[in-house]
């Protein structure tokens, strides 16, 4: 049996944890809101590399996430869908495993057998290979907000 002075501090600091303890920040709208745009100022980065024509500002992305293990909230595994328009305004899907964790920050990877992105390394207009800065990148967001 605890004390009644040791019982009366274990119940403070459990309320202590606890009224940290909300809904989590890291949402899918959140991760959609991070994830979008990052990949959409690396499309411009990855054609400049390869040696291919800017697309211009028609350039759009729209991410659609979820929790790859169930639920729709917190740090973890999610798969992100990245619809963008391509070269002569094609509209190109591709889906990534994205790993976020409990800092709001994120690594996202797309599976290479299942993309027109190619792997880690492609081949620019010139013959040289280079890192395909679209295959996997990170961010970060701020889970306070």
């Amino acid at each position: 049996m605890w004390p009644r002075e040791a019982g009366a501090r274990f119940a403070i600091v459990v309320a202590i944890a606890v009224a940290g303890c909300g809904p989590s920040a890291l949402t899918a709208g959140r991760l959609e809101e991070a994830i979008a745009p990052t990949f959409g100022r690396l499309v411009p980065l990855q054609l400049a590399r390869v040696g291919l024509p800017p697309l211009g500002s028609d350039l759009k992305v729209v991410a659609s996430c979820y929790r790859s293990g169930g639920g729709n909230v917190g740090a973890g595994d999610w798969v992100c869908t990245l619809v963008w328009s391509g070269a002569n305004r094609t509209t190109l899907r591709d889906v990534y495993d994205v790993t976020v964790t409990p800092d709001g920050c994120y690594t996202a990877t797309v599976d290479a057998a299942e993309t027109q992105l190619g792997g880690p390394t492609v081949k620019a207009t010139d013959g040289r290979d280079v890192r395909n800065l679209l295959y996997a990148f990170e961010g970060c967001f701020d889970p306070r907000r």
